[in-house]
């Protein structure tokens, strides 16, 4: 990386713009950084490194501070543009912070955002733009250098003091800058991965050993009584010895399981054989007890038969009397049912004879037929009345239809004269709708072409007025464009004017001894002019003539602008003015008295408002032009249809009457033959009903008066009929027989007690006839309670016995489903302990705090050791040269008090051959100490960041603790550094060192703010 320029504008202390050529500057491999204190020489390395990284470096970045001079105008705003070389690629990066500035309207400041802007340039097509974004401008160039900035600020800005206490400092202080320079927190975060996956493995393995502990306090309650004979494992979860104790316990309490099993199932035997010989001794007694009571009951029941006898005998007899009257049953039945016909037969004929007059009471059935007869002849002569009748009614519906047909004509023909009436104001008022409608549309067109172009106008109002204001600015920006270029003609004349008094000693500043003087010819040079204070050079000249011509152009560039501001101006007002006599301006249409040539943005926008409502309103009536006309076609058609309807009305109202007569004449010829067919009654149907009445009435006497006889004859013959059965049946009278008949029932029950009393008495015989029944009557009484409670006693000891086999089953199959479960789970956890174990084991060692790890180190630290070795080697090589070789950097790995071992920095003496502390320095050994680390660091980080040059170097103070001899060894050594082409600069404020660098940058201050000087090769430029 090479620095080529670098220009600050109102940075720091620099309140106007200052360039910095570093190409000139870096051709002598060496060159100076100096001014008074305060001046602003950090200020130069703060400006390079937020040109890269966008801030500065240390504390100089903390909230509160502004980079922006506070000798800064106001107009003036502050940036940094850094133009260098890296990676073969030549770059320009421009910065600005976020900074206040004048509002450009109104009084007061707003805050302008932060801006960046990276260019890189080609040798073809020149400067072109890469980036505008601050994120992708700064990974570029991270990118590129392969640095961050805490390493940047560290390799190339080396700061004054900060290696000096890296010197003196603790391992922990080494740490903290090492760790920062070579950015080792990836082995940081690797001891805090390993840490965490030791704490989730440690975790996972712990709430294994719960589960494992708490299966076993499951195991042990499971286990009962026989779990206090051995004690749990006093491990506690984590430790290593816990699951192998509680498998070996869990194995205990399953021995004992099974022990107490094997006993439980002799107890159960033993139960089993007492609670079956109880079993057969209750059997026996309560069969001995069921014969005794069976004897003793069986002849109770023989008794109890001998009782019944008498009894069974009388149903016996009754039995056989009723199946003796069932032969009669028949014809008694017949019998019965013929005398309930008769009865039934003279009730209807009394009540038939009830409905006939008396003339009839008495009288036979053929008389009665005949009467029934003749009425049926005369219903018969009644049909052609009845549709008579009914015709008379058809014509009254008829006329009702007629009357109803006649009120909706005349309403009809009322109403068509109504609206006739109104017609011709109808029509003249949808005539004139349809004017209205079509003038509309004119009006519409009219309108619509106005529109257009007072909307144009209106446009050009508004680029009219925001022209006026932009050539307000216009014309502000030439004012001070002017005034510049003034100003920077009047200090170009000025420095000529100074150059031209001093050209003597600068023409002298190019006089050789024995060469002629260009003015004088002579070659002898013995009192060359000198250069004055104040004196100007001719670069200095030229950039003011530069700045001169850069500010005409800016002049004539405002004029152009000015100039096409105001020619687009003046169309804009043409445009807005409108045509001449057009009348079509704002006070054309009624807005009032002002030119329409002046017209103001409002009064235009008022006016194409207007137009544009009229023309709203006259397209919307406009609209209704087609709905008019279809309005009046409809009247139209209605008109003539109303007229047809009335003549309708009038033709049906001329027909009607004609069929009222008809219906007149019909009806009267109707009512005269119903008067005949009606008799009394007071219609046709009524008289034909009271005629089929009495014909009912005679019909049904007829039927009751000979049903009657016919039943009376059938009840003498089943008279006959009972007496002949009854005497064939053994019985002296019909009553006799009847007397003896039983129902089915009640035969049915004489016959079920006969059977069960003979079927009682079989059973007892046998009964009496068994022997084992007969010999257990012989025995003593029997005793079953005594039985029955020995055997309660063998059952409750048989149950006890089988409860205690089903809880050591139980017990013993929980013992082995849970010790299974633990075996599982020690199975389950014995990766999980030895994934632990290793990760515990690489975290300790990663920590420096296992027994493996000897010296205690720390991964990073490790690393961080490593590499301050590195930097220890390269550092040897120049402290070597500047101390001719006394002094040499070691690094050390010992542990220093309790504190861990890997960062020690030791320095070896030559002289004496002891190594001691680099704390035991001087002050100036500790400076090329500390420089000589300070290269070495920068050379071991530059490998580390991918081997990219780094060209120029800055070295911040500590030059002035070092005595002469050892300054020129310093300076040796930094100018050794140009064999790789690189440049370093010395920020110091040592007066020996001007006389010795003749490359110089020097800063100055006044009460204006400062600014930098450069000097090449005995000359000073501004």
């Amino acid at each position: 990386m090479r620095l080529h320029t670098l220009a600050l504008t109102a940075f720091g202390p620099f309140g106007t713009t200052q360039e910095v050529d570093f190409d000139a500057l870096s051709s002598a491999g060496l060159f100076l950084l100096h001014g008074p204190t305060g001046a602003g020489k950090t200020s130069v390395l703060d400006a390079v490194c937020y040109g890269l990284y966008g801030a500065v470096p240390g504390a100089r970045q903390g909230p509160g501070t502004s980079l922006r001079s506070d000798h800064a105008p106001a107009d003036l705003p502050t940036e940094v543009r850094l133009e260098l070389t890296v990676g073969g690629r030549r770059l320009e990066v421009t910065r600005s912070p976020a900074q206040p500035r004048p509002k450009r309207r109104g009084g007061g400041f707003t805050t302008e955002k932060a801006q960046s802007l990276l260019r890189e340039h080609d040798p073809v097509k020149g400067w072109q733009a890469l980036s505008r974004s601050h994120q992708e401008i700064g990974e570029e160039i991270g990118r590129l250098i392969g640095m961050s900035r805490e390493q940047f600020c560290q390799v190339v800005l080396l700061p004054q003091g900060d290696f000096a206490r890296f010197l003196r400092a603790d391992a922990e202080a080494r740490g903290k800058l090492l760790g920062r320079l070579f950015d080792t927190r990836r082995f940081a975060a690797v001891e805090e991965r390993l840490a965490e996956l030791r704490r989730t493995a440690e975790a996972r393995v712990r709430a294994g050993d719960e589960q494992i502990l708490a299966l076993a306090q499951r195991i042990a309650q499971a286990a009962g009584p026989a779990a206090g004979e051995t004690m749990l494992p006093e491990d506690r979860p984590g430790e290593p010895g816990l699951a192998g104790g509680v498998l070996q316990w869990a194995a205990v309490a399953r021995s004992g399981a099974h022990e107490r099993l094997d006993i439980a199932h002799c107890a159960l035997a033993t139960a089993e054989s007492r609670h079956a010989a109880a079993r057969h001794a209750l059997d026996a007694e309560r069969e001995l007890a069921r014969l005794q009571q069976r004897y003793e009951e069986t002849r109770r029941r023989a008794a109890g038969l001998e009782e019944r006898r008498a009894e069974r005998d009388r149903c016996h007899e009754q039995l056989s009397r009723a199946r003796k009257a069932d032969l009669v049953a028949p014809a008694l039945e017949l019998r019965d049912e013929a005398e309930r016909a008769h009865r039934r037969a003279s009730d209807a004929r009394e009540r038939s004879r009830a409905g006939l007059p008396g003339e009839l009471a008495d009288a036979g059935a053929e008389r009665l037929a005949a009467l029934e007869r003749e009425i049926r002849v005369e219903l018969g002569t009644l049909d052609a009345a009845r549709r008579a009748e009914q015709r008379t009614l058809e014509i009254d519906a008829e006329r009702a239809g007629l009357e109803r047909q006649s009120r909706a004509d005349d309403e009809m023909i009322q109403e068509a004269a109504d609206w006739l009436a109104g017609w011709d104001t109808t029509r003249r008022d949808l005539q004139e709708r349809i004017e209205t409608a079509q003038e509309a549309a004119t009006r519409a067109e009219q309108l619509a072409g106005q529109l257009a172009p007072a909307r144009k106008r209106l446009d050009a109002a508004h680029r009219r007025d925001a022209l006026a204001v932009q050539e307000q600015a216009a014309e502000g920006r030439l004012t001070g464009a002017r005034e510049h270029a003034v100003a920077a003609h009047e200090t170009w004349l000025g420095l000529r004017e100074r150059r031209l008094r001093g050209i003597a000693a600068e023409l002298a500043a190019e006089l050789v001894d024995g060469t002629a003087c260009a003015v004088c010819g002579s070659a002898e040079h013995p009192e060359p002019a000198l250069a004055g204070d104040g004196h100007v050079d001719r670069a200095t000249e030229e950039a003011a003539l530069t700045a001169h011509r850069r500010a005409e152009r800016t002049r004539a560039d405002a004029e152009r602008e000015l100039e096409v501001l105001r020619e687009r101006l003046a169309a804009a007002r043409t445009d807005a003015a409108g045509p001449e006599g057009s009348g079509g301006g704002a006070h054309g249409t009624g807005t009032g008295g002002a030119d329409s040539r002046t017209s103001s943005v409002a009064e235009l926008a008022t006016y194409v408002d207007r137009l544009n409502q009229e023309h709203k309103d006259a397209h919307r009536l406009a609209a209704g032009t087609h709905d008019a006309r279809e309005a009046l076609a409809a009247a139209e058609r209605e008109h003539l249809g109303r007229l047809d309807e009335r003549q309708q009305a009038e033709r049906r109202a001329a027909a009607r009457t004609s069929q009222r007569e008809a219906l007149d004449r019909e009806q009267s010829a109707l009512e005269a033959e119903l008067v005949k067919s009606r008799g009394t009654s007071a219609s046709v149907a009524e008289h034909a009903e009271l005629l089929g009445r009495r014909a009912g009435l005679l019909a049904e006497a007829v039927e009751a008066l000979r049903a009657e006889q016919s039943a009376a004859q059938s009840s003498k013959e089943a008279d006959g009929r009972v007496a002949d059965a009854a005497f064939r049946a053994g019985f002296d009278t019909p009553r006799a027989a009847a007397a003896g008949l039983l129902g089915e029932t009640a035969q049915r029950e004489l016959q079920h007690r006969i059977d069960a009393w003979q079927a009682e008495s079989a059973a007892v015989a046998d009964r009496l006839a068994e022997e084992d029944a007969r010999a257990a009557a012989e025995s003593p009484p029997a005793t079953p309670d005594a039985a029955q409670a020995a055997y309660d006693l063998t059952a409750r000891l048989l149950r006890n016995g089988a409860t205690a086999l089903a809880a050591a089953q139980e017990r013993r199959t929980e013992l082995g489903r849970l010790s299974g479960q633990a075996g599982d789970e020690v199975r389950r956890l014995g990766p999980l302990r030895s994934e632990y174990e290793r990760v515990a084991r690489l975290a300790g060692l990663t920590a420096g705090t296992s027994a493996d790890n000897e010296r205690r180190m720390r991964l990073e630290a490790y690393v961080l050791a490593a590499r301050l070795e590195q930097v220890a080697a390269a550092a040897t090589a120049r402290l070597q040269k500047m101390s001719s070789g006394r002094y040499t950097l070691v690094h050390s790995d010992a542990r220093s008090g309790g504190r861990r071992a890997g960062l020690g920095l030791h320095v070896v003496d030559s002289w004496t051959g002891r190594e001691r502390d680099t704390a035991t320095l001087s002050g100036g050994e500790t400076f090329f100490a500390s420089l000589a680390l300070a290269l070495g660091l920068a050379d071991v980080v530059t490998d580390e960041a991918g081997g990219v040059r780094l060209d120029t170097l800055f070295i911040d103070e500590g030059f002035g603790s070092l005595d002469e001899q050892t300054l020129d060894e310093v300076l040796d050594v930094l100018d050794s550094l140009r064999e790789r082409d690189r440049s370093v600069g010395i920020v110091s404020h040592v007066a020996d060192l001007r006389r010795r660098i003749p490359a110089q940058l020097e800063v100055v201050k006044d009460r204006h703010g400062s600014a930098v000087r450069h000097r090449t090769t005995g000359t000073l430029g501004g």
